[in-house]
């Protein structure tokens, strides 16, 4: 009995919390005042999507991708396609970093692999530069372009619209392409993953479908607690209300 009663709050819980972000994010404007804050509603909207077995991204992470989102969403910059990519320099290359969110259906569609720049560091980026042939990545927001046949194969522009720390992603040709060395067995070779010339470079036998998942102006956000990231970028979870970004 104790059991059944339990399994059932946690049903019933469930549900609030997923009709709430429902209700959050459809009626926006109509249902806030301006100062109802978006940490509400980024905990809510975290708390309901669906990511199966993989592991959660980090809440900070999604919280501070969220409020560059719907700033770019505010200001018709992104398509009505709802994906929201996020890369986790903090963590290990060995490990899975990209997760490739559905935020209208709340749900994981992709978890994987992703690599970094070669002068960023060898298992762990730590180290990141906009200038051209410095052969690290470049942090903070991407706006998604069109897909072109490169010498990758087919791969994806990437604009960075962030002056100063990644806007030079065009001069650069950081774009999203597949890669042999983004791979578990890479990784069992060599002890670590590959690294690129700056681009974040994703497994083969995933690229065509993330790319195509992409690719139309969605929001694509790399982050490290780099401290001239952190002083520098616009997107600033502070000071954020649902009334201004969600309009």
């Amino acid at each position: 009995m104790h059991y059944f009663l339990i399994k059932t709050a946690l049903k019933i819980r469930r549900t609030w919390i997923f009709c709430t972000v429902i209700l959050l994010l459809t009626f926006k404007a109509h249902v806030f005042s301006s100062d109802y804050d978006l940490k509400e509603v980024a905990f809510l909207l975290y708390q309901s999507i669906d990511f199966a077995d993989s592991e959660r991204p980090a809440y900070d992470l999604f919280h501070r991708a969220l409020t560059g989102y719907y700033q770019l969403e505010s200001s018709n910059q992104l398509s009505e396609k709802g994906i929201l990519s996020l890369i986790d320099f903090r963590k290990s290359a060995n490990t899975k970093r990209l997760w490739v969110i559905d935020l209208k259906n709340k749900k994981l569609l992709l978890h994987t692999l992703t690599a970094h720049g070669r002068n960023s560091g060898e298992v762990f980026a730590t180290n990141f530069s906009n200038r051209p042939s410095s052969l690290q990545s470049s942090l903070g927001f991407y706006i998604t372009g069109d897909t072109y046949m490169g010498q990758h194969g087919i791969s994806l522009k990437l604009q960075g619209i962030e002056a100063g720390i990644n806007d030079q992603a065009e001069a650069r040709a950081i774009v999203m392409h597949g890669a042999d060395y983004v791979s578990d067995s890479y990784i069992k070779k060599f002890g670590r993953l590959g690294r690129s010339y700056g681009c974040p470079a994703v497994p083969m036998d995933l690229h065509k479908k993330i790319i195509k998942l992409l690719a139309g102006r969605t929001c694509l956000f790399i982050y490290y607690p780099d401290p001239d990231y952190v002083s520098k970028t616009r997107f600033n979870m502070l000071n954020t209300s649902v009334d201004a970004s969600l309009n």
